[in-house]
């Protein structure tokens, strides 16, 4: 069959370098995509957010799925439209996608669903959010409850810090998305990323993985999208993925069904592994970025034939089969990233750096120019590795990131720390 792909980034990459290795699909269009998944995928200029125009393509080159990589599309419901006009499509619909889209809808469904989380308030303006602040203490997390592109969380030590965040939220700072505010408690624990892919009633656990957050080394500087990971995550261990499936993600699949808006997709459950089991920090209705990298270094099977049977409701007698092998990603940022960066540098020494053995590099932020490949976004290159432990994984991604040539971009050195501490002890 024919599969279109939507997006641009390192995530829609890995899945255009696996989808493109199955026997199923006949061609494989990304629209916008960038200058690695063009390796992969015909890439064509069509706006993920023009829907008309993607129903358009789609009838005009036959697809038989469209797969749906980012948020934004998912929420504002692309998928509602394109099965509505007769097209296959893999994601949930925007009611369902609300488990992204608003922290509160999630929250009150694991309060009401007694689904493990940090204790919270949901505030639509900012006296009471500070009142409840002052009462809570701190540290203590504020959260727009939209979109905001990754941006939308802050940590923060101080009850200033807090009431900082609330005045910058509800002035507008993040526009719709901070119109409303969640404010959780501090959960104490170790992060981790889990992934279930759901056809509505099923729910299959997926690899688990382990991303870094902040941007420099040592879980330093501000938050980003993620700037590097790993899989497996040795903090999920049998005990506790199976607990996540029980205690979180199979209450929530009941609940959705419940109120009528069937969750089909897959389900990326931000966790946090306290002393007292997994505790939900948030929800996310697409593949992480950049979890998905090492994820598709890891699945065995074909990610088609799964991918068809969560849309097609027939996941119960599914199963898929990953290597033993550990996977690592380094993300290489453009300088001053999150920040303000430019584009348009030069990258030089990606045929070199994907000589290395074990070595899988993904384009997450680049474009062509002639025989040149440019920076275009801010993480721009995803250097991956596959490895028997952690620590070979990581020293194959770093070798290979050492024969990029790439002045203007940056790197955290320490991708997988906590994992290679654990191996060697």
């Amino acid at each position: 069959m024919n599969i279109l792909l939507l997006g641009s980034g390192g995530r829609e990459h890995a899945l255009a370098w696996k989808m493109a290795a199955s026997p199923l699909v006949e061609r494989l269009y990304c629209a916008p995509g960038n200058a690695g998944i063009a390796q992969e995928a015909e890439c064509v200029a069509l706006d993920p957010a023009d829907h008309d125009a993607v129903i358009a393509f789609c009838n005009d080159k036959d697809i038989g799925l469209v797969v749906v990589g980012p948020e934004a599309p998912l929420c504002a419901g692309i998928i509602d439209d394109l099965e509505a006009a007769g097209i296959k499509a893999f994601g949930p619909t925007k009611a369902a996608a609300q488990l992204e889209g608003s922290k509160g809808f999630t929250k009150d469904i694991c309060r009401a669903n007694n689904i493990p989380t940090a204790a919270y308030g949901r505030f639509a303006a900012a006296a009471p959010a500070k009142e409840y602040i002052r009462k809570m203490g701190a540290p203590i997390v504020v959260k727009a409850d939209g979109l905001a592109a990754g941006k939308g969380v802050v940590v923060a030590e101080t009850v200033a810090q807090a009431e900082a965040a609330i005045d910058m939220m509800f002035e507008g700072g993040l526009g719709a998305a901070g119109a409303e505010v969640v404010i959780e408690e501090f959960l104490q624990g170790e992060e981790a990323s889990f992934f279930a892919l759901c056809d509505g009633i099923t729910a299959i656990p997926l690899a688990s993985a382990q991303d870094h957050k902040r941007a420099f080394d040592g879980d330093q500087g501000p938050n980003t999208g993620g700037m590097g990971a790993y899989s497996p995550a040795p903090v999920m261990t049998p005990d506790m993925t199976k607990r996540t499936m029980t205690e979180i993600i199979e209450p929530t699949l009941r609940a959705m069904t419940s109120m009528g808006t069937s969750y089909k997709g897959v389900l990326f459950a931000g966790l946090m592994i306290t002393r007292d089991g997994p505790k939900l920090i948030e929800y996310n209705v697409r593949f992480g970025d950049p979890e998905t990298q090492v994820l598709m270094l890891r699945l065995m099977s074909d990610l088609v034939p799964a991918l068809m049977a969560a849309r097609d409701g027939v996941l119960k007698s599914f199963d898929l089969r990953w290597y033993d092998d550990a996977a690592l990603t380094v993300v290489m940022a453009a300088e001053g990233y999150p920040g303000d960066y430019k584009k348009g540098s030069v990258i030089e020494g990606l045929d070199d750096a994907a000589s290395v053995e074990g070595v899988q590099i993904f384009h997450a932020g680049t474009k062509g120019d002639g025989g040149r490949i440019l920076a275009n976004g801010g993480r721009v290159l995803n250097v991956c590795a596959i490895g028997r432990s952690v620590a070979e994984a990581q020293r194959q991604a770093y070798a290979a990131v050492d024969r990029i040539r790439w002045p203007d971009g940056f790197c955290r050195r320490d991708i997988g720390r906590r994992a290679i501490e654990r191996e060697q002890n």
